[in-house]
């Protein structure tokens, strides 16, 4: 998923400073010294070593830090150029280490790497602190702001000065000195944290392998996810034998397909405890600090509670409207995920099996009961989904919308081997941007799915346009030695949600680099492309067998639109209970010396939770609260509003009607320079409405 920047480690390359005298020497070898000499001018991976990284934190921090004392000692009064623009523009060194280092850091990490992390994550945070906390630069910003009207501000000036403003003091300029070092430890202490909290998570997601010896254990698994099995053992030094992990595509087709029960218990529960399981590795005591951290920051800053905090600059604004909708979709889909129990347990009666549905065995029944109903399962469309003919059918769906093309690039450094790269072109042949994806699990990678920047658009002070570099980054399912990557619908669909946050970047118009973008609204342009991957015109464009190039069938076309409302109580109540949970650590108006997973188990009985379902993250495992998303996971849902309302545009007028498109384009281009429910009224007329949502989750 989108992550946003924080200021001032800014999401864009900004104008650099000249590098100090004293420096010169000390540059030779390091690639963050001098211009990228690539295609794109991408960073040049093959060159970057890990001892490059700390000296170019340090010298970006130094070179940051002399920008940002010659604002504040300009003699001149202050004005939008010499106090606004020379801010937004300073950090660029800063920035190009960053956008590398983090980068790598999730999808190609090492031990040195996170040591690296671990060191300059403290630095960093005092370094934006006192950036954020200088008095006399926020003194300058303040006298701009109060003064906008004498200069002549066009919308997207006038829209970053005012969330500069904002940033400020919610970033605690106004505080007196005293509470401001408070602040600057708080911070300090919450960078740390929710960097081991990471760490922890990945080394708990790597450390467990179930080994299978005994291939009678491996009945009903398909062919292939034995195959798969197979070759990671093998990978793993277990020759003749099976492994299975807590990566997804691993662990979700043994618990779907797996007949036997004890060793779906075993894998799930490992999955569940992640980070929970009183090791080195453990992260309760470091969430509780986190929860506790945030509630004090919150009330430094003048607010009841964290969420109040964080939810101000978001479309929802306050908690309360969080949690209506929340527990307006909560009491619509706890009755159906109810039903559906009753459904799988049922089955097991019927098998003439003597135990009750447990939270193990919901993906194996749920699969028992898609085939009884709608005679489909994952098998059956796994062959349609080769990736690359999924990824050329996300490809195509942005060229049939916004004219623009995807022309692979073969020379270029990549991230990791595994990485590919496309350059886009808008119709006409220009340059848009540079895309990176890459695709398959692997213990350097954290897991998920996300949609990152290597560099983003921006104009730089002589008027040059910047193009973005975007990257997808997936963990799907490996090819087999004889089989090519063949994707589960759930993967198509996260393909072209990834793809969707890099149409966003790619068609970004800032002409500043700097942006400030909606928590609540950055899912809207990667969920509505899902509506287009499961389209049935769309699906018997690129969905194909990748034996005989044979089209989806029409009848299997016609299964996956009968069951489009299959499993969704248990889809939806597992993403609320992880959303309502987020939002309950985040409205506490006291600190507290929680037990997390007593908190956890507590506030899930009070919701009602049903035991069969366990929620989509667990305390210890919930990356999402411990970064971008805290009191943010609701976004997901929050943005649903708007893509299903979004996308009815699309059908009533043609899912490929240009000036529908066009439109949506313009929505994309303006976001993060512009109000978000301004942008969403100028593209549908009016306001987004719940009712499509309702109506395609099948809760109305």
């Amino acid at each position: 998923m989108k992550k946003i920047g924080v200021l001032f480690i800014a999401t864009a390359i900004m104008m650099a400073s000249c590098t100090p005298k004293q420096d010169q020497a000390s540059s030779e070898g390091n690639p963050f010294f001098k211009e990228y000499q690539t295609p794109y001018q991408v960073p040049p991976f093959d060159k970057i070593e890990t001892s490059d990284y700390m000296p170019a934190f340090e010298r970006g921090m130094k070179q940051h830090k002399e920008e940002i004392e010659a604002i504040v000692s300009n003699d001149q009064a202050p004005t939008y150029d010499n106090t606004i623009e020379a801010m937004v523009y300073s950090g660029k060194l800063l920035d190009k280490v960053s956008y590398v280092f983090y980068g790598l850091n999730s999808a190609n990490t090492n031990d040195s790497l996170q040591e690296v992390a671990r060191e300059v994550s403290p630095m960093l945070s005092e370094h934006r602190d006192e950036i954020a906390l200088n008095a006399k630069l926020f003194e300058r910003i303040k006298t701009v702001y109060e003064n906008r009207d004498q200069f002549d501000l066009n919308q997207e000036q006038s829209y970053l000065l005012e969330n500069i403003y904002k940033n400020f003091v919610r970033n605690g300029a106004n505080l007196p000195d005293d509470k401001k070092d408070e602040l600057k430890e708080i911070n300090q202490k919450l960078s740390s944290l929710t960097l081991e909290f990471g760490q922890n998570e990945l080394k708990e997601t790597n450390r467990f392998e179930m080994v299978i010896e005994d291939k009678k254990n491996l009945a009903g698994l398909p062919e292939s996810v034995i195959q798969t099995a197979a070759e990671t053992a093998k990978e793993k030094g277990h020759e003749s034998k099976w492994v299975f992990t807590t990566h997804k595509p691993s662990m979700l087709p043994f618990l779907r397909y797996a007949q036997n029960r004890d060793l779906r218990e075993k894998l799930y529960k490992a999955y569940l405890n992640r980070g929970n399981n009183d090791n080195e590795y453990d992260n309760k005591e470091i969430l509780s600090q986190i929860v506790d951290l945030r509630v004090k920051k919150a009330h430094l800053l003048g607010y009841d509670t964290y969420a109040d905090y964080e939810l101000e600059t978001r479309m929802a604004k306050k908690p309360e409207r969080v949690m209506d909708l929340l527990n307006q979709l909560w009491d619509a889909a706890l009755p159906v995920a109810k039903e559906e129990r009753k459904e799988m347990q049922q089955i097991i009666n019927e098998e003439g099996k003597d135990f009750e549905l447990k939270s193990w065995d919901w993906w194996y029944y749920a699969e028992k009961l898609r085939k009884r109903k709608y005679n489909l399962d994952d098998s059956e469309l796994r062959p349609y989904f080769q990736l690359d003919y999924v990824r050329q059918g996300a490809f195509d769906v942005a060229t049939k919308l916004y004219g623009i093309t995807f022309e692979e690039v073969k020379d270029i450094p990549k991230p990791h081997p595994d990485a590919r790269a496309w350059e886009v072109k808008e119709s006409d042949g220009s340059h848009l941007g540079l895309l990176y994806m890459d695709f398959h699990p692997r213990e350097s990678k954290n897991g998920g799915a996300w949609c990152g920047s290597y560099r983003s658009h921006y104009e730089n002070q002589q008027g040059e346009e910047v193009h973005p570099v975007k990257t997808v980054v997936c963990n799907f399912t490996t090819p087999t030695e004889d089989k090519p990557a063949l994707l589960s619908m759930d993967e198509v669909e996260t393909l072209f949600h990834e793809f969707g946050h890099a149409l966003d970047g790619l068609f970004a118009e800032n002409t500043y680099p700097r942006t400030f973008v909606a928590r609540d609204f950055v899912e809207l342009p990667s969920q509505i492309m899902e509506h287009w991957a499961t389209h049935p015109k769309v699906m018997k464009e690129y969905a194909r067998h990748y034996e005989t190039g044979a089209s989806i069938p029409d009848k299997l076309i016609s299964k996956i639109e009968k069951s489009s409302y299959f499993n969704q109580g248990f889809d939806n109540v597992e993403y609320l209970a992880a959303s309502m949970l987020d939002m309950a650590y985040h409205t506490l108006s006291k600190p507290k010396d929680l037990n997390v997973m007593e908190f956890e188990k507590q506030y899930l009985d009070k919701i009602g939770l049903i035991p069969e379902i366990e929620p989509r993250y667990h305390s210890t495992y919930f990356s999402h609260i411990t970064g971008g998303y805290s009191a943010g996971y609701y976004s997901y849902i929050w943005s649903a509003v708007l893509d299903n309302d979004a996308f009815e545009a699309f059908e009533k007028n043609g899912i490929y009607d240009q000036q529908t498109a066009e439109a949506f384009r313009t929505l994309l281009a303006k976001n993060g320079i512009k109000d978000p429910m301004k942008l969403y009224v100028n593209f549908r007329g009016r306001e987004p409405k719940i009712e499509a949502l309702l109506r395609n989750r099948g809760l109305k």
